[in-house]
């Protein structure tokens, strides 16, 4: 079968799809990928076919960093996949026709290109590296990072808020992507809700307990539990000569001006009796003060410090927290934005770290936190069995090919050129 997966501009979006790629080549299917073009090399490396999106996708960049609140950083993030909507028509377009692919494989942020896989009549999926951002029964509204509700006040609180972001959030996108979705001829969305539920699959890369439990999941849903990889490097020389232990300091990948977490840890743990390794790869580690007792890199593999962590401080990206709790890793979770402020609080509300809200970040109040959650390794250790059984790449093919075993088109089914 030939596979295309066409992602989002986004590293974060991308790395959890290359397990699933190669588990599906490693089955024998003919795998191609649209992808940031920085990541092309990376992914043919891998003895995928690989080509950038188009350019002015790449071109139109987050902003949600600068909103003053959770709700607007939302709105500005929607903001723009709406904007990008508009190119990934025309380019995965453009991608099926040369590609010939049997199935599709669309990244969850890509509303334009989730069009076209709609209107394509193919078999198609997508995946969800972040959050479940639409509403559910017992479930607080996303964004704000609520905790679960545990009273009627609580209650209320979701009710009035969760209407409140539901009703904004569709204000922004739903009448210019409907238009794009016109343009496409697929029916309109009624509620925000659709963006999600409208893929025949959809593959969530997390699994309970450190996603809420959902008596309403849609139908479509399979939680496969969290997928990740590493781009190949080499793990810095004097890694093996360390013998403390390692405190790992990840940012995220995309920019978000989350250097900040990197210069606190640095003062808040530099009489301590670890070993501090940062990763800045969307920033710069020139003019960090680094202590004696601490490296600053732009990008080491992860996979090669867990093993060895005493504990995460992660900016609250998804992908870098399962990763540190799949390793049984606890984590101490420092928010800036995005889905950040979501997932800070499954790490609290799981027991298997702490959350540090950032307008309280401080040296003293982080090292309080860090101390905090390395004594919660063992509730860490049991959330990644959890996280390990509910099945990862493997699981994620086994539902790709049943999907495409079973798969009816509609007769209203074209590709628009």
């Amino acid at each position: 079968m030939k596979i295309l997966g066409y992602t989002s501009p986004a590293r974060g979006h991308l790395f959890p799809l290359i397990p699933i790629l190669t588990e599906l080549r490693d089955r024998g299917h003919l795998v191609s990928v649209r992808t940031l073009a920085g990541s092309v090399d990376v992914v043919r490396s891998l003895g995928l076919s690989a080509h950038a999106v188009d350019p002015r996708i790449e071109a139109i960049e987050h902003d949600d960093f600068t909103a003053r609140s959770a709700v607007g950083a939302v709105k500005r993030s929607t903001a723009t996949f709406v904007k990008r909507s508009e190119f990934e028509s025309s380019d995965l377009a453009s991608a099926i026709s040369s590609d010939r692919p049997e199935l599709l494989l669309i990244d969850t942020n890509c509303w334009g290109a989730a069009a076209v896989a709609e209107a394509s009549g193919l078999p198609w999926a997508s995946w969800l590296p972040y959050p479940a951002p639409f509403p559910g029964k017992g479930i607080p509204p996303f964004g704000p990072g609520f905790a679960p509700a545990g009273n009627r006040q609580g209650r209320l609180r979701d009710a009035v808020l969760g209407r409140l972001i539901t009703t904004s959030v569709a204000r922004t996108i739903r009448p210019p992507l409907n238009a794009v979705r016109a343009s496409i001829g697929v029916p309109e969305l009624r509620d925000t809700r659709e963006v999600f539920t409208r893929p025949p699959l959809t593959l969530y890369l997390t699994a309970e307990p450190f996603e809420y439990h959902r008596v309403d999941w849609p139908a479509s849903f399979r939680l496969v539990g969290p997928v990740s990889y590493d781009p190949p490097a080499d793990p810095p020389p004097g890694l093996a000569e360390i013998d403390r232990p390692i405190v790992l300091v990840t940012t995220s990948s995309e920019f978000q001006d989350d250097a900040r977490l990197v210069a606190t840890t640095l003062t808040a743990l530099e009489d301590e009796d670890v070993f501090v390794i940062a990763t800045l790869p969307a920033g710069d580690p020139a003019g960090i003060d680094i202590p004696a007792n601490a490296w600053v890199e732009h990008w080491i593999p992860h996979s090669a410090l867990l093993p060895r962590a005493a504990c995460v401080i992660t900016h609250g990206g998804m992908g870098a927290t399962q990763k540190a709790l799949s390793h049984g890793v606890p984590v101490v979770a420092v928010p800036f934005g995005r889905d950040q402020l979501e997932v800070a609080r499954r790490v609290e509300v799981s027991g298997a770290g702490v959350r540090l809200p950032l307008r309280r970040l401080t040296a003293a109040r982080l090292r309080a936190a860090v101390r905090e959650a390395t004594a919660r390794s063992g509730r860490a250790g049991e959330l990644a069995q959890a996280m390990n059984s509910a099945g990862g790449a493997p699981k994620a093919a086994d539902e790709i090919e049943q999907l495409a075993a079973t798969w009816t088109a509609g007769p209203e089914a074209t590709v628009p050129s």
